[in-house]
């Protein structure tokens, strides 16, 4: 810690520099110290004794002081940008085991942390990645319908779930919101809301017949910028998320909505038609409405669909080399057989062309030589041109979170917050994410020298 120290305050001071307080700013730098040192433990206490301080200027920081923690999320997102250069934004939650019920969100709910349904609370977060680097970037705690009031039909459940809002001091805004619309939330507070280019150029038309085309282009321009500023200005990126959130059809589609290309996992029971089929409406008889076209037949699924074109379609495909070498696989390649082809998913949410067809996108499916079947699929809406390394590559980035989680958690503490306050627990995560920065900044640049 002393030889980095230098660095670390020149980092916590670009991280904390929209802090308004000078000690605040002071106490933010404490914080981080006291993540990064050795110790398993980093809850208050444990690291108040490291750090040789009182642990009420700690939780006084995260609990109770007045700074902006979403002030410091931008800050890190617009580090990472820059410092990572991400390739790709991926999606994900992870579980925070707890004993007792009084922490903000905390229910029995299955945990992929866990690898069952326990006590726990849910994070989602979204990171920032490239094969080799990454950074968490934003975060959202998950609120089951058991802390939502307004889902509650009996008096005395409402007046038990208010008091339990009120002790861990949840917002009345904030309320049970399905996982993957919680990342689309995120999504667009870091790229900037949604239809900001559309709306400003129904503004522009609107206005184009009392001024000049170029005056009402430039005003247009003003006003999509205006509204983006919502956001924290990161330029749109694919989105990869595993079938937790690919499976959803309106996931996918908050996705498309928002010109964002993802690469999502998703179950091979997931219903599809191949891309060559075609709606065709029944003969009119002459009487009521003529009938629309529709698909005559019932759609498969993308197990099906890759198994009918079979081994013959697949490709080997090496998509990034690990580090565990051996004389079997000396460069420490990341390698197996993969297949794409075009499909159209099959859902009752997915709109439909004015002739009835569904759109088209890719299906990808890793089927390993000493397998009987594909063993993963995702989807993709990826231009058709794309390359299939290209879309196993976006495909396979999603080991990246897997990183994040376990350096997160196992070396600076993310689950360890044993507080019960809602911005608390969002003030700790945003910190531990400013740590991991941090150590992802010292892996990457280990000699630089200490900014003036």
């Amino acid at each position: 810690m002393e030889q980095v120290r230098p660095r670390l305050q020149a980092f916590a001071a670009e991280m904390f520099g929209g802090l308004a307080r000078s000690d605040q700013r002071a106490k933010g730098e404490l914080y981080l110290r006291g993540l990064l040192l050795d110790g398993k433990r980093k809850s208050m206490q444990p690291m108040a004794g490291r750090l040789g301080v009182d642990h009420q200027q700690l939780q006084q920081f995260v609990t109770s002081s007045s700074w902006d923690h979403v002030e410091v999320r931008k800050r890190v997102a617009r580090w990472a940008d820059e410092f990572v250069g991400p390739e790709a934004y991926v999606i994900d939650d992870s579980g925070f085991p707890k004993d007792g019920s009084d922490s903000p969100g905390v229910a029995r709910m299955y945990s992929g942390t866990l690898g069952k349904v326990g006590n726990c609370q849910i994070g989602v977060s979204v990171h920032a990645v490239t094969d080799v680097a990454s950074a968490a970037i934003n975060w959202a705690l998950f609120i089951p319908e058991s802390w939502d009031d307004t889902t509650a039909a009996d008096a005395d459940t409402v007046a038990q779930i208010r008091r339990r809002r009120a002790r861990c001091r949840i917002p009345d805004d904030v309320r049970h919101r399905e996982k993957w619309r919680l990342a689309l939330d995120m999504l667009d507070q870091i790229i900037g809301p949604p239809g900001a280019d559309e709306i400003a150029d129904e503004i522009a038309d609107e206005i184009a017949d009392e001024i000049a085309d170029e005056v009402a282009d430039e005003i247009a321009d003003e006003i999509a910028g205006e509204i983006a500023d919502g956001g924290w200005g990161l330029p749109p990126r694919p989105t990869v998320a595993d079938a937790g959130y690919g499976d959803i059809t309106g996931f996918r589609l908050g996705l498309q909505q928002r010109g964002l290309p993802y690469v999502v996992a998703v179950k091979g029971t997931t219903s599809a038609y191949p891309v060559d089929a075609v709606p065709a409406a029944p003969v009119y008889s002459g009487h009521g409405r003529p009938p629309k076209p529709r698909y005559r037949d019932d759609p498969t699924n993308l197990a099906g669909l890759a198994l009918a074109v079979g081994r013959s379609a697949l490709q080997s495909i090496t998509w990034r080399h690990g580090s565990r070498r051996n004389s079997a696989n000396p460069i420490a390649a990341m390698r197996s057989q993969f297949l794409a082809l075009r499909v159209r998913p099959a859902n009752r949410e997915i709109p439909r062309g004015t002739d009835g067809s569904l759109p088209d996108c890719w299906l990808i499916a890793e089927w390993p030589p000493d397998k009987a079947e594909p063993t993963d699929y995702w989807l993709s809406n990826l231009s058709a041109d794309t390359s299939l390394h290209e879309l196993v590559r976006l495909a396979k980035i999603r080991w990246r979170i897997e990183h994040d989680y376990r350096e997160l958690k196992d070396g600076l503490g993310l689950d360890h917050f044993e507080g019960r306050s809602y911005t608390g627990w969002h003030r700790h995560v945003t910190l531990t994410a400013v740590a991991q920065a941090f150590c992802t900044q010292l892996r990457n640049d280990p000699k630089a020298p200490v900014p003036a």
